[in-house]
């Protein structure tokens, strides 16, 4: 059973950055690794997501120029860079690992497994 561990949530102010880390216990050759978030009263969504071995990358469009998946396969460690933040970004973000090969990068949770606890960011005005 792999465990996922999140962590580099915190409290920003309006523009601020912040770099969250999701590390793995193992990484399957064919991973894909996504980060999710929930704000409250809502539901999760997808995030960004990286291709383990490829580096292939995919982003929802709220993120996208501002938001930055990265990973390091020697640590079996994946980050995202948020930066530019916004009120709006505040949530809980949880990364997740979808260990299936697939044609295209999935953006439902459903194809996700292996949760993280969550990290809480907090962007204030």
């Amino acid at each position: 059973q792999v465990q996922l561990v999140e962590s580099g949530g915190g409290l920003v102010q309006v523009g601020g950055s912040l770099r969250l880390s999701c590390a793995a216990t193992s990484v399957r050759t064919f991973s894909t690794m996504g980060w999710f978030r929930q704000a409250p009263g809502k539901e999760r969504e997808f995030v960004a997501a990286i291709r383990f071995v490829s580096g292939a990358t995919r982003y929802a469009d709220s993120v996208k120029g501002r938001f930055t998946i990265l990973r390091d396969n020697a640590k079996n460690t994946v980050y995202l860079q948020m930066n530019s933040l916004t009120p709006g970004d505040t949530a809980v973000y949880y990364c997740a690992r979808d260990p299936r090969p697939r044609l295209a990068i999935g953006i439902e949770e459903t194809l996700y497994e292996s949760w993280g606890q969550g990290t809480q960011v907090t962007v204030s005005s």
